[in-house]
């Protein structure tokens, strides 16, 4: 199986995402805020919305993989199911004797069952203790509410932990504490699965902070990286010295943004909805800049800049313009709806994405230029703050040539 991706408009092909579970079920009014989430969601009703948003995937011919099936099958792999085990089991919270404990609980379960608890957690009262085999201090002075192991409910969003460039995955640096453990299981999943077997690392967790959000492909050989609230200075100059070093990329557009909840990554503002037309928050369009970086003689990355983004992406992916689309039809609008994940959509194909129902102006607007919307509902699953590029990893995007001069 091949993978490779070098735009975010190219016919989708293969798509890893992660249907919500018991994870979500975790979530209370006491945890939800550092899990990340604004909200408590239904669990029953995100499902519903997820498994709507699979099925339109499937009609237009995109083959969903799901992570939780990769992970149980990664898991029955020896190597990966000890590097995985060993990971929880370094949590210094848990202190020798709980740790002991844990083990014994965790060397009992199937891949299945042990890949349910990698991703919904383990709770205090889920491990039982006995006299024979207690839990020792730490576990003696938990709360009965409290976990073991940390759920992910924010793995719903699997473009954050990883993303393709060219045939090469990057497994990406999670900011949040809540969220790292996320990329020791994708990681796990493109090094020991048997369909991913041979694939090449262009980032790694222990680098830099960088996430998926915040990485657009534009065109072939044109990467925008976000900086701002998730990915540091420091991980966008990292990428962009690996995809040189790999030849994946010649121009690297570092764009600031806010530091803020409702603009976290770039892809909140701003994604591709054709070869030359991007969607795009228009409160600030108008300011948001970038800094070319290309490789330098010698091999260091060169900057310039700044110059507008607009501009620059438009030189960068040798066109005349990039054609915008305004999220919303007016200053009010666009903030609400770019709140609700308005410019967070996901390209299927040329002129052709999936957008939530609710961005009713966007979707008009979108629909006014041209741009096919498939629309879904989201109103429990954007509760994390994450719409459907969030939600999905592409790992097979149908190639695009490079546009030609003067195209636009």
């Amino acid at each position: 199986m091949a993978h490779y991706v070098d735009s975010e408009v190219g016919r989708l092909g293969t798509v890893l995402l992660h249907r919500p579970g018991p994870e979500l079920a975790r979530l209370t009014p006491r945890n939800n805020d550092s899990l990340l989430f604004d909200a408590i969601p239904w669990v029953g009703r995100a499902q519903e919305e997820h498994d709507a948003f699979a099925r339109a995937l499937r009609e237009h011919g995109v083959e969903v993989l799901y992570l939780s099936t990769l992970l149980a099958e990664t898991l029955a792999v020896a190597d990966a199911r000890a590097e995985l085990t060993e990971h929880v089991l370094d949590d210094p919270r848990l202190g020798d004797t709980l740790r002991r404990r844990v083990a014994d609980h965790l060397a009992y379960l199937d891949p299945g069952a042990l890949a349910d608890v990698l991703i919904a957690g383990l709770a205090h009262e889920e491990l039982h203790t006995s006299w024979d085999r207690p839990g020792g201090l730490v576990y003696t002075l938990m709360d009965r509410h409290d976990f073991v192991i940390d759920p992910l409910p924010n793995l719903l969003f699997t473009r954050d932990s990883s993303f393709w460039v060219g045939d090469r995955a990057g497994v990406t640096s999670l900011a949040m504490p809540a969220r790292r453990r996320e990329t020791t299981l994708t990681g796990a999943i493109y090094r020991h699965h048997p369909r991913f077997s041979g694939t090449e690392l262009v980032y790694r967790p222990e680098l830099e902070h960088l996430e998926g959000g915040d990485v657009l492909l534009l065109a072939p050989g044109v990467v925008a990286v976000g900086v701002g609230e998730r990915t540091t200075p420091a991980g966008a100059e990292r990428l962009a010295r690996r995809v040189f070093v790999a030849g994946l990329a010649h121009t690297i557009l570092v764009v600031p943004i806010a530091q803020e909840r409702a603009t976290m990554h770039l892809d909140t503002v701003c994604t591709m909805v054709d070869v030359d037309a991007v969607l795009m928050y228009p409160n600030i369009a108008g300011s948001l800049s970038a800094y070319t970086v290309i490789a330098g003689p010698d091999g260091e990355p060169q900057v310039d800049g700044p110059a507008p983004f607009l501009r620059a992406a438009a030189d960068a992916m040798d066109l005349d313009v990039l054609r915008v689309i305004d999220t919303g039809l007016d200053p009010v609008t666009a903030e609400r709806e770019q709140w609700d994940d308005g410019n967070n959509t996901l390209a299927i194909a040329p002129r052709l994405c999936i957008g939530y129902e609710r961005n009713v102006e966007t979707n008009a607007q979108l629909a006014r230029a041209g741009i096919e919307v498939i629309e879904i509902a989201g109103s429990e699953l954007g509760s994390g703050r994450g719409g459907p590029r969030c939600m999905s990893c592409p790992v097979v995007r149908e190639a695009l040539r490079p546009a030609p001069a003067g195209a636009g």
